[in-house]
């Protein structure tokens, strides 16, 4: 993990994502996933790149179960983007950093 990425658990969830004062993305995974770790530097380097504007996070899945359950994650790489506590954005699957931007583009928008 980088700087600019956090691991963020179910008892910080509150505080770390709903609670957030900027929007934040949320990067559903696990160890086990070659898509999930395909997709990491992609994460950092949108988690750079917006340094300041958005807070970019990790939820290991095998780890945390309540998060993933309530927003209904079902597949892993799961990106969604939350602001104001709510999700406003979101993608299954792997993306690339271009992808991964406009998901954050369009809530900063």
């Amino acid at each position: 993990m980088s700087q600019f990425v956090s691991e963020v658990t179910d008892a910080q969830w509150a505080t770390e994502v709903l609670g957030a004062d900027k929007p934040v993305l949320v990067d559903f995974w696990a160890p086990w996933c070659g898509p999930c770790r395909q997709i990491a530097p992609s994460v950092e380097a949108v988690a750079e790149a917006y340094q300041g504007k958005v807070k970019v996070v990790k939820m290991n899945v095998d780890e945390n179960l309540e998060a993933p359950s309530t927003y209904g994650v079902k597949g892993i790489p799961t990106l969604l983007v939350f602001s104001g506590g709510q999700v406003v954005n979101g993608h299954v699957g792997a993306l690339g950093q271009a992808q991964i931007s406009q998901l954050i583009d369009k809530v900063l928008a």
